[in-house]
């Protein structure tokens, strides 16, 4: 017998954003294990219940696994904080995995967007089979594709991400705190709770915002970056006062002589 682990890509936010074969998976899994990140807000459990309740028929088992705190956001040293949190995390998901999954059992993992961009979840995943989790039977490991906040930004804009010849790069902002590279036109930028955008030099830039993507209260702001940045950044503010929370992301685009 074997055991299998299924990371299902579920979107950016909205429960339709989800292919037929994440579907079929969310349907035969027999576990869900479920990540409840540092000040996880009723919206995000809410949603990925959505998500469960459209397209589950039959009641589905789930293990909660509370996440440890997220260190390098003041730590000194961000690379080793970051390899630290993947160590307890790691050590608790295969103690989890351990308990719950047994023998000829499939255990889920539902996760925002998709599991092969800036998402931790794969990585660990990996490791866990790499080590059988511990356990007595074989782990593998299943991943399905969703539709990245990336994808789903330049669908909202009715945009494509890259120009005929032209690269395209995906950023984390810190990347990006100096200005767009050199030799690179368009940056999504992503992870961007400092609101980096509003502190580079905006001369010659336009920029595709948005926030909430698929859901009710989903934000669209597109322009020279000059012209609109103080309106995202009021636009920011006044959501994350009204919901505690902002998931957003935006393509940063070099104008053309």
């Amino acid at each position: 017998m074997s055991r299998e682990l299924v990371l299902i890509g579920i979107g950016a936010g909205d429960p339709d954003w989800i292919t037929l074969e994440a579907v079929r998976a969310i349907e035969e899994i027999d576990v869900q294990f479920v990540v409840l990140k540092e000040d996880e807000l009723d919206d995000l459990v809410a949603a990925r219940r959505a998500v469960i309740e459209r397209h589950r028929t039959t009641p589905l088992r789930t293990v909660e696994l509370r996440d440890p705190p997220r260190p390098w956001r003041t730590a000194a040293d961000y690379n080793a904080a970051v390899a630290q949190w993947r160590s307890q995390r790691r050590a608790q998901w295969g103690a989890a995995v351990d308990a719950e999954l047994a023998d000829g059992r499939t255990g889920g993992f539902l996760v925002w967007g998709d599991p092969s961009l800036y998402e931790s979840t794969l990585a660990i995943a990996q490791d866990l089979v790499a080590a059988g989790a511990g356990g007595d039977a074989p782990l593998s490991l299943r991943v399905l594709p969703g539709v990245s906040s990336a994808l789903a930004l330049a669908a909202r804009h009715r945009i494509p991400l890259n120009r005929q010849g032209r690269a395209v790069q995906i950023s984390p902002a810190r990347l990006v705190r100096d200005g767009m590279p050199a030799d690179v036109d368009d940056v999504v930028v992503m992870l961007d709770g400092r609101q980096t955008f509003a502190a580079i030099d905006p001369a010659g830039l336009d920029v595709y915002w948005g926030a909430y993507l698929g859901t009710a209260d989903e934000i669209l702001i597109a322009g020279p970056l000059a012209e609109v940045r103080d309106t995202i950044l009021a636009a920011r503010a006044e959501a994350a006062t009204r919901k505690g929370w902002v998931f957003d992301t935006y393509l940063l685009r070099r104008r053309s002589p």
